[in-house]
C-alpha cells in the first residue's frame, strides 16, 4: 500500500463525528477557526524574544495550512502533515458546539509559478507530471480530507494560487504557454476530486489580484478561462464555492481616498496615472466586485463567494494618508499624495519593503449583502515570499533581489522594493519582515491588551440625523467591547469616509440630490474590527426654488409585480407635497436606473435569477428630496416554466459524447424562507442520471424529479441554492425545461 493509503486509513481512526456538516452558504459564519499550531509557535517564539504583546496577537488569527509540495501532506520534524492538523481541529471540535473551520492551500501543479522563479515547484510539466500530481499529491490529500471522523468540520480549500491567470496573460512566455494545459487539467481534477469528499469541503479558486487581471482585456478573458477548467471538473460549477485574491500579495483591500478612478485632474482621469496604467481597480474590494459579475456573466452561479487575503495588505504606519489631498493638479502627483499603497511600482511583489499586516480575518467584513464574504490570511505574515540567486543561493528569482530593477512594459523602470540586506527562501520565517509588518499593520495592532481577540459588537440603531445639499450627520447606538471600543469607521458604500471617537459623525463635501448609502465599523485599541452595521440610506437635498425648503413626503407601499426573467414593475403609494410633487427617481441597489411622474416603473434589461434592491424617492418643483422608501427585494424569475415561488436554471458542467454532467440553481422567488423544493423535468431524449448530489433523484421513463436534502431545503427569500447530477445518453443531448415548486 502506498504510504498516503496508510495515511488514509488512520485518518478513519479518529473518533467519528455525530453527524456530516452542512454545506453552509458562507463557511466562514458561525465557524471557529483553527489555529495551525506550526505558524502559532513561530509567533510565540519571535514575541518571546522581542518581548512584544503586539507581536504576540498575531498568532491568535487563523492563517491557512499550506500543502506546497508532496511531502508537506505527510509533514516532517517541524511542520505538522495533514491528517496531524485535522485530528488537532477534531480535538478542538469535540470542545465547542460551532463547526470549525479549517483552511488549506493546495499548490503544487505540475510547473507551477511559470512566470516567476521563487516558488517553482517539484513537479515538471509534462504528462508523467500530471500523473504525479493527480496520484501522488491530489489523490492523497482527498484520503485525508474525506476521511469520515472529519465530515463535521468545514475544510476551505484555497486552490492553486499564481495559476489559471497566467492562462489568461502570460501565454508570451514560454514555460507559461507549456504550462498551462497541464494548470487546466489539473484543477479541473483537484475541484473535481475535492467536490466529491462530501459537503464539508469548500473550493476557492484562485484569480491573482487587481494588478493583474484588473485591466478590462485580462478580466474579460478571464471568465471564459475559468469557466472553461471548471466545466471540465467532475461536477462543473458545483465545485466551485467561490474565487480568492491578493493571495501573498500586498494590494489594498480599499484605496479610501481614491474611490473614482475615473476621476478627472489635470485633465487625465486618475487610472492613466503612472501607477495604474489605465487599470480602472485600485483596490481588491472593487476588483472583486468586478470579477464577481464577470464570472457570473460567464455562467458561474451567483451564489458565488469572493475573499480576500490581507494578511499583509495593511499599509499602515507614519507614511499612510489620513485624508484627502485635493491640492496636487496632475495625476500622478494626485495619486502619489493619496494612495496607501506605498510602493513605488505596482508590481513589486517579494517580500515588499514597508507592508503592513491588514484587516483581521473575519466573515462579511462589508456586511452580509456584499459578495466579498471574508477577509482571511492565507500567506502567513512572516513567511519570505522567496530569495535571490547569489553565491549562498543558487535558486532564487530577481524580482526578490533588494538591489534589482524591473521595468513596468512601457518603458518604465522601478526598484523590486524588497526589504533590504535579506536573502530569505520562500516560506522560511523571516524576523525582520515580520516585525515590519506588525509595525505597520493597518488596522494597528497596539500592544495594551495582551492577547484580546475579541471584536466589539456591530453598531445599531444608524441613523440619518440631518442632511443638506451637500452633507449627511448620522448617529448611531455605540458599540460594546470586553477592553472598550475606542472608535468607529464610517462606509459611504465601500469607501471609508471617516472615523470618529464617537457615535455620531457628519459626512461632507457630497453632491446634491444624491442617495448615498452608509454602514459603521467599531475597533478596540488591539485593532480588532466589528461586523458592519446594517446599512442605511441618505439622499442629500437638492437646490430650492422661491424659498422652498420642505421635501415630499417618503413613498409608501412600495411593490413589484409582472416580474420576468429579464424586468419587473414597481408600484407605490403617491407623495404628498407643500407644492407638488413633480415626480419619482427609482433607484436599483443604489444606482439611479429612472424617473417617472407617475406612480409605477417598469425596470428592463435585467438579468434572469437575480436579485434587486429599489427604493424610491420623490421630488417637487423647487429640487427638494423626500427621504427614500423602505427597500423592496425582487427575484427575476430563471429557466422555468413555472412553480411556486421558486425558479430552477439548469446548465451543462461538462459533456464527453456519451455522458455528461449538469449543475441547476434553484432560486427562492417567493416572499418567505422555504421549507423544502422539488424541481422537475422530462428529457427529450434517453439520458439517464446515474448519480445525483445535493438533492434526492427519481426518475421514471423520461421524467425525472429531484428534490431537496434535509440541509438545503430551506432557502431565504431571494437566496438560492445549487445541486448536480452525471448522466448517460446517446444521440442527442437538449437541455430540458425544468419545473420548480416549494412549499
Amino acid at each position: 500500500m502506498p504510504w498516503w493509503g496508510v495515511q488514509a486509513a488512520q485518518a478513519t481512526s479518529v473518533a467519528p463525528a455525530a453527524a456530516a456538516a452542512a454545506h453552509a452558504a458562507n463557511p466562514f459564519v458561525g465557524s471557529s477557526p483553527y489555529l495551525n499550531p506550526d505558524y502559532v509557535s513561530e509567533v510565540q517564539s519571535q514575541a518571546s524574544a522581542d518581548g512584544s504583546s503586539a507581536e504576540a496577537k498575531v498568532g491568535a488569527y487563523q492563517t491557512a495550512i499550506w500543502m506546497d509540495h508532496i511531502g508537506a501532506i505527510a509533514g516532517d520534524s517541524s511542520h505538522l502533515g495533514l491528517k496531524a492538523q485535522l485530528d488537532k481541529a477534531e480535538t478542538q471540535a469535540a470542545g465547542t458546539t460551532s463547526p470549525v473551520e479549517v483552511e488549506v492551500v493546495v499548490y503544487d501543479l505540475p510547473g507551477r509559478d511559470c512566470a516567476a522563479l521563487a516558488s517553482n515547484g517539484e513537479i515538471p510539466a509534462t504528462d508523467a507530471g500530471l500523473t504525479q500530481y493527480e496520484s501522488q499529491y491530489i489523490d492523497p490529500i482527498v484520503a485525508i480530507e474525506g476521511a469520515s471522523g472529519y465530515s463535521n468540520l468545514r475544510i476551505v480549500n484555497f486552490v492553486e494560487p499564481d495559476s489559471l491567470p497566467n492562462a489568461v496573460t502570460n501565454q508570451s512566455k514560454s514555460a507559461c504557454a507549456a504550462a498551462t494545459p497541464y494548470y487546466e487539467k489539473g484543477i479541473a481534477y483537484a475541484l473535481g476530486k475535492l467536490h466529491g469528499i462530501g459537503s464539508q469541503i469548500y473550493n476557492y479558486l484562485d484569480i491573482g489580484h487587481s494588478g493583474w487581471l484588473g485591466w478590462p482585456n485580462n478580466m474579460t478573458g478571464a471568465g471564459p478561462e475559468y469557466a472553461k477548467v471548471v466545466q471540465a471538473a467532475t461536477g462543473g460549477y458545483a465545485t466551485v464555492d467561490g474565487f480568492v485574491s491578493d493571495t501573498a500579495n500586498t494590494t489594498p483591500s480599499d484605496e479610501p481616498f481614491l474611490p473614482n478612478s475615473n476621476l478627472t485632474v489635470g485633465g487625465q482621469p486618475l487610472k492613466s496615472a503612472n501607477f495604474y496604467q489605465y487599470n480602472p481597480y485600485f483596490d481588491e474590494h472593487s476588483y472583486d466586485e468586478a470579477m464577481y459579475s464577470e464570472f457570473v456573466s460567464s455562467g458561474f452561479p451567483s451564489s458565488v463567494g469572493m475573499i480576500i487575503d490581507t494578511s499583509r495588505n495593511g499599509w499602515g504606519g507614519t507614511s499612510r494618508p489620513t485624508s484627502l489631498n485635493s491640492s496636487p493638479t496632475d495625476v500622478n502627483s494626485y495619486v502619489s499624495a493619496n494612495k496607501v499603497d506605498l510602493r513605488p511600482f505596482r508590481g513589486d511583489w517579494c517580500n515588499v519593503n514597508g507592508a503592513g499586516i491588514g484587516a483581521r480575518p473575519q466573515a462579511n467584513p462589508y456586511g452580509s449583502g456584499d459578495h466579498v464574504i471574508a477577509d482571511v490570511w492565507i500567506k502567513p505574515p512572516g513567511e519570505s515570499d522567496g530569495d535571490y540567486p547569489s553565491s549562498s543561493h543558487s535558486h532564487g528569482d530577481p524580482h526578490c533581489d533588494p538591489a534589482g530593477t524591473q521595468t513596468d512594459g512601457n518603458g518604465g523602470t522601478y526598484p523590486t522594493d524588497a526589504i533590504p540586506g535579506y536573502d530569505v527562501p520562500a516560506g522560511q520565517w523571516f524576523a525582520f519582515q515580520f516585525k515590519q509588518l506588525v509595525q505597520n499593520a493597518y488596522p494597528a495592532l497596539g500592544g495594551t491588551t495582551g492577547g484580546d481577540t475579541t471584536p466589539p459588537s456591530a453598531p445599531s440603531g444608524l441613523t440619518v440625523a440631518s442632511k443638506t445639499s451637500s452633507s449627511v450627520s448620522l448617529t448611531w447606538t455605540a458599540s460594546t467591547d470586553n477592553v472598550g471600543v475606542t472608535g468607529y469607521d464610517i462606509y459611504r458604500g465601500t469607501t471609508l469616509a471617516g472615523t470618529s471617537a464617537t457615535p455620531s459623525f457628519t459626512d461632507t463635501g457630497l453632491t446634491a440630490s444624491t442617495q448615498y448609502s452608509y454602514t459603521v465599523k467599531a475597533f478596540d485599541a488591539a485593532g480588532n474590527l466589528s461586523s458592519a452595521s446594517s446599512a442605511v440610506t441618505a439622499t442629500t437635498s437638492g437646490g430650492s426654488t422661491g424659498g422652498d425648503t420642505t421635501p415630499p413626503s417618503t413613498p409608501t407601499n412600495v411593490t413589484a409585480s409582472g416580474v420576468t426573467s429579464t424586468g419587473a414593475t414597481l408600484s407605490w403609494s403617491a407623495s404628498t407635497d407643500n407644492v407638488g410633487v413633480a415626480g419619482y427617481h427609482v433607484y436599483r441597489s443604489g444606482t439611479l436606473v429612472g424617473t417617472t411622474t407617475t406612480t409605477s416603473f417598469a425596470d428592463t434589461g435585467l438579468t434572469a435569477s437575480t436579485q434587486y434592491s429599489y427604493t424610491v424617492v420623490a421630488y417637487d418643483a423647487a429640487g427638494n428630496l423626500s427621504p427614500a422608501s423602505a427597500a423592496v427585494s425582487v427575484t427575476t424569475s430563471g429557466g422555468s416554466t413555472g412553480g411556486s415561488g421558486c425558479a430552477a436554471t439548469y446548465q451543462i458542467g461538462s459533456d464527453w459524447g456519451s455522458g455528461f454532467t449538469a449543475n441547476v440553481t434553484v432560486t427562492n422567488t417567493g416572499t418567505a424562507p422555504t421549507k423544502s423544493w422539488k424541481v422537475t423535468w422530462t428529457w427529450a431524449g434517453n439520458q439517464q442520471v446515474t448519480s445525483m448530489w445535493n438533492a434526492a433523484s427519481q426518475q421514471s421513463g423520461h421524467s425525472e424529479t429531484a428534490t431537496s436534502m434535509a440541509y438545503n431545503g430551506a432557502i431565504a427569500a431571494g437566496g438560492n441554492t445549487t445541486f448536480g447530477f452525471q448522466g448517460t445518453y446517446s444521440g442527442s443531448n437538449a437541455n430540458p425545461t425544468l419545473t420548480c415548486s416549494a412549499s
